[in-house]
């Protein structure tokens, strides 16, 4: 083994014995035992999180939330012999998991952004009249669906970028994107 093999592999073995001593503890019924044990899970827990969810740093508190719940509903679970850590990082998986496949499923629902409105002039007599006709369109749709529309297909940013420059999540600037071209959508189509 390397030092920094060895480091880890120590730290890992200082946090098992540290959790299961408290969490052993706070099955025994001692309180400030639980507690702690509690808030040291929800720090191992959050690192542990973060490393998997990357691209989704605003679900990471609501996944230790949910892991700690769990955990504690399943505490009667754990078996003594058993290092603590694995069962905790079991529950996490599987909360992850959920959580990975629920926004999937959400995803799943949303059409491709390109594909919903064809607004633009194809000759260049007519793009001055589109470009007119389009601005009116974009003016009658709510700022939260026509800044991104603006920032994104007219301006070509990127998603990230659209969502840094207008102080808004990734999501919001998709599903922005995606109504409002539904909604001009249905004003082209339909005139009245």
């Amino acid at each position: 083994m390397t030092r920094t093999t060895e480091a880890a592999s120590s730290r890992l073995g200082d946090v098992e014995t540290e959790l299961r001593t408290l969490f052993l503890r706070g099955l025994d019924g001692e309180h400030a035992a639980y507690k702690a044990f509690l808030q040291k899970l929800s720090a191992h827990l959050r690192a542990f999180l973060r490393r998997r969810l990357f691209g989704w740093p605003d679900e990471v508190e609501d996944l230790v939330q949910e892991c700690l719940l769990a955990m504690h509903n399943k505490r009667h679970t754990y078996q003594s012999d058993q290092p603590l850590t694995a069962w905790v990082h079991a529950i996490a998986r599987y909360k992850l998991i959920d959580l990975l496949r629920s926004k999937s499923a959400r995803e799943a629902l949303h059409d491709p952004l390109d594909d919903e409105l064809a607004v633009f002039a194809e000759s260049s007599t007519d793009a001055s009249d589109a470009s007119r006709d389009l601005t009116g369109l974009l003016a009658t749709l709510p700022d939260r669906q026509r800044l991104p529309i603006e920032q994104v297909k007219l301006k070509d940013l990127t998603v990230t970028e659209a969502a840094a420059l207008l102080g808004m999540s990734e999501s919001a600037v998709k599903v922005g994107i995606h109504r409002g071209l539904k909604a001009l959508g249905k004003r082209v189509g339909n005139p009245s």
